[in-house]
């Protein structure tokens, strides 16, 4: 007969090392899929041990099962109703007493508990000792100690988990709150005889803090006795002064001081190190150097990605292109018709040859470099750093990371605003974060700002002063989504910004492996799949504009002729305008078909240098003012198809996903009407 499998969950803070964990004891035997219902990704993996199959479930990162995120719940449920046999709970040995406070929490609903203390080897080097033993003897579960990116550890983890399947701990921690509190959990836990599998005294506390989602499910079950006891309780709470905010305040005020306490007596720290963090953060996170050290590693990164990608950009194209030649050799053997090789090879295959050359390369640069940042601690400062200017405009201060995340991809940023709690702040986040330009739109913006405003420069210095200037782009698209989310926040969607918790974790260095991995294969892979899956047809339905004709004239020139009325009132043209409308499976795009519909040509073409394309376009009638009204546009106009799709997927509505849609578009043509206007109005050109 074949063993049941046995469900193992790993739950822990962000920046814990628990996907290392979940990565070295799992191995190649991961998948990852969205909860049911949810748009969060969960991995599970499987691992042997004892001659038993254990299910590990790598649970989203969080700092409490007590708010309201998506992540949160995610984790909060699987450990409540999916009944896994253990919880192992991942924290960090540099950090105890922050991530005591999950432990705490996680224990009030389950007793089968085993404690990681990850990143021991870290530990070690800042001279910090934590005592195994005693932890595990207050906290009544077993505690390990770890070092997952050396796999130290992992065997005696596993052995600890294998024990507890058969001796469950029997006294484990309890917290004691305030007397009246405590009253009203016994009275509630009275009526909470008949529910199985869920800690009691857990889910009375849920249920007097007014927890939603269990009060609606005790209602579908017509639990009105139940009920009826939790609103006596909440009444008599609130005589005595214990609202539904003062009630919050003491459960978590009761959790913290419980973890600082035992925090004090199992670890001995050595403050040199923290005074080190806490001399660096004087100076990264202060009102004068935080934002201005901010924009110079901006402006870092974009210098590295722009230098390093030309080179290998113009590789890859070189091999992608020669297989278009071997592609169509083979189309002729076959004697396949014209018009059938002109779809697959000069349509599909040339579009997405183009999107993967010009994507790739700079992506292989930008995300291990952003990865580096994410590692060392620094992106949790930069939260910080903007979080005043957020909240200035009611929105929420990490947004700025997933702003920062907009900056690989925006389909990137949009997933990651999962970490903001209010859906309205979230919403808002989504909408504006395509005003930050992703890797698909810095060619554009690089080879304009090359052509039209650095090539006055000389040759070793065009690189850093392009990078300066796409730099001060960037900051106006910074500058753009906190007005637009000040908009946002006082007419569709109105509120107070909230308060969250910021974690400026421990500076770190940055490990290489686990930055290649996590940035090629979760970002980079992730994002250019995303990207080929809208290239291919939209290279189909370009080819086919660019070959139909109707008396004479292509279906691009005459859609280009409409366009052009109003494309001159925002200082561009009709063909212009028709690029950005075609690259919206791909921003990649935009510039070959500009070349393409220039050069009356049936597929999409490059020509072999800078100087070659500005002749084209000045031939064609670009000025200044054309050159920054393409820039502006290509800043502020609608999401790619990419990004798109990953809006409809996390807002779940198509309502969000046209206002994200519309708002950065509206916003585009406003700014290029503005300053054509503008120019036009005073003679400039």
């Amino acid at each position: 007969m074949k063993s049941k499998d046995i469900v193992v969950a790993l739950a822990g803070n962000p920046n814990v090392g628990k996907s290392t964990v979940f990565n070295g004891l799992t191995g190649l035997n991961q998948h990852t899929g969205n909860w049911a219902g949810k748009t969060v990704s969960v991995a599970k993996g499987a691992y042997f041990y004892n001659d038993k199959k254990f299910i590990l479930v790598d649970l989203p990162g969080t700092y409490s099962l007590l708010s309201n995120s998506i992540d949160e719940e995610v984790a909060r449920d699987f450990i409540c109703f999916e009944n896994p046999d253990v919880v192992i709970v991942v924290v960090d040995a540099t950090c105890l007493e922050r991530n005591l406070n999950l432990v705490l929490q996680i224990i009030e609903i389950t007793s089968n508990v085993v404690v990681c203390v990850n990143l021991m080897d870290e530990a070690r080097k800042k001279k910090i000792v934590v005592n195994l033993q005693k932890l595990s003897k207050i906290l009544g579960v077993p505690v390990v100690g770890t070092s997952a990116s050396i796999k130290e550890g992992l065997n005696q983890l596993m052995e600890a988990v294998d024990k507890m399947l058969v001796n469950n701990p029997k006294e484990v921690i309890k917290i004691k709150y305030d007397d009246n509190i405590e009253k009203e959990i016994k009275n509630i836990q009275k009526e909470l005889t008949i529910i199985k599998n869920i800690n009691a005294r857990w889910l009375a506390l849920r249920l007097l803090e007014g927890e939603d989602s269990f009060i609606k499910t005790f209602e579908k079950n017509e639990s009105y006795k139940l009920l009826k006891c939790v609103k006596e309780s909440q009444r008599r709470l609130r005589n005595v002064g214990i609202d539904k905010d003062e009630f919050r305040d003491k459960i978590v005020s009761g959790i913290v001081r419980r973890a600082e306490n035992i925090s004090e007596k199992v670890v001995i720290k050595n403050e040199k190190y923290y005074q080190r963090d806490y001399k660096i953060d004087k100076i990264i996170t202060s009102k004068l150097f935080g934002i201005p050290l901010m924009m110079m590693l901006l402006g870092i990164i974009f210098y590295i990605t722009i230098i390093g990608a030309n080179v290998p950009s113009e590789i890859l194209a070189n091999i992608l292109f020669q297989g278009e030649e071997y592609l169509s050799q083979i189309f002729e053997k076959l004697n396949v018709p014209l018009w059938l090789h002109g779809m697959v090879v000069h349509g599909m295959y040339r579009t997405l040859a183009w999107v993967v050359s010009v994507m790739l390369p700079p992506m292989t640069i930008f995300f291990p470099l952003f990865t580096i940042l994410e590692d060392l601690g620094y992106l949790p400062r930069v939260a910080f750093n903007l979080d005043k200017l957020f909240k200035k405009v009611s929105a929420c201060g990490k947004q700025a990371l997933t702003m920062c995340m907009g900056f690989g991809c925006n389909a990137a940023g949009v997933i990651g605003c999962r970490i903001i709690n209010s859906p309205r702040e979230r919403l808002i986040a989504i909408i504006t974060n395509n005003f930050v330009p992703c890797n698909g739109r810095f060619p554009t913006l690089i080879a304009i700002i090359t052509m039209f405003f650095v090539g006055v420069i000389s040759s070793p210095l065009q690189p850093l002063f392009s990078a300066f200037l796409l730099t001060l782009i960037i900051i106006l698209g910074v500058m753009m989504t906190l007005f637009v989310s000040k908009v946002l926040s006082k007419t569709i969607l109105k509120g107070l910004p909230s308060n969250f918790v910021l974690e400026l974790p421990p500076y770190r260095k940055p490990q290489i492996r686990r930055i290649i991995i996590r940035s090629i294969l979760d970002r980079t892979l992730f994002v250019l799949g995303r990207a080929v899956i809208v290239a291919m047809p939209a290279g189909l339905i370009i080819w086919i504009m660019a070959n139909v004709k109707i008396s004479d004239v292509s279906l691009l020139t005459h859609f280009a002729t409409f366009l052009n009325p109003f494309a001159n009132l925002i200082g561009l043209d009709g063909y212009i305008l028709m690029s950005f409308i075609l690259g919206f499976p791909a921003n990649e795009i935009v510039i070959p078909l500009i070349i393409m519909s220039y050069m009356s040509s049936s597929t999409m073409l490059e020509l072999s240098s800078l100087a070659e394309l500005k002749t084209l376009l000045i031939d064609n009638g670009w000025t200044w003012l054309t050159a920054i009204c393409v820039m502006l546009f290509s800043l502020m106009h609608w999401p790619c198809g990419t990004t798109y799709l990953t809006i409809r997927k996390e807002t779940q509505s198509w309502k969000w996903t046209l206002v994200s849609f519309l708002v950065p578009t509206i916003m585009g043509i406003i700014s290029c009407f503005v300053v054509t206007s503008f120019v036009r109005l005073f003679g400039f050109l």
